[in-house]
């Protein structure tokens, strides 16, 4: 079942014409992803103080439609695919029923000092 965040667009968030600018959907799939670990119980905060942070590797995104000023979306993650090192997430940005924007959204953990790629924690894929 995907998690679904709800996200109002405002003027900041458009360009001249009163559309979304497109980088501005990357920083809406961000906010749903990081509400939806915190919601599953996973405190980034205390990921981090332990060494590991979440970082994205990568995102494949096709822009389907546009959003403008003042609509009211909504944003779907869900889990793809989980392995000892990444999750992939599908998020699918839609204003009602109409789809405008979809992405694929790799993330790995690294370690906070190095950078360097750590497996995920046990207790992060128990909780996915």
């Amino acid at each position: 079942m995907p998690h679904i965040f709800p996200v109002r667009v405002y003027y900041e968030d458009t360009d001249m014409g009163g559309i979304v600018y497109h980088a501005n959907y990357l920083r809406f799939i961000e906010r749903a992803r990081s509400d939806w670990v915190r919601g599953l119980g996973n405190d980034q905060n205390a990921m981090r103080d332990a060494g590991v942070i979440w970082v994205v590797q990568r995102i494949e995104a096709d822009y389907l439609a546009p959003a403008k000023y003042d609509d009211l979306l909504s944003i779907e993650t869900e889990v793809r695919n989980l392995s000892r090192a990444r999750l992939t997430m599908a998020q699918l940005v839609k204003r009602g029923e109409t789809a405008l924007f979809r992405a694929t959204v790799t993330a790995v953990c690294v370690a906070s000092d190095t950078g360097r790629p750590t497996r995920l924690p046990a207790e992060i894929r128990a909780l996915l």
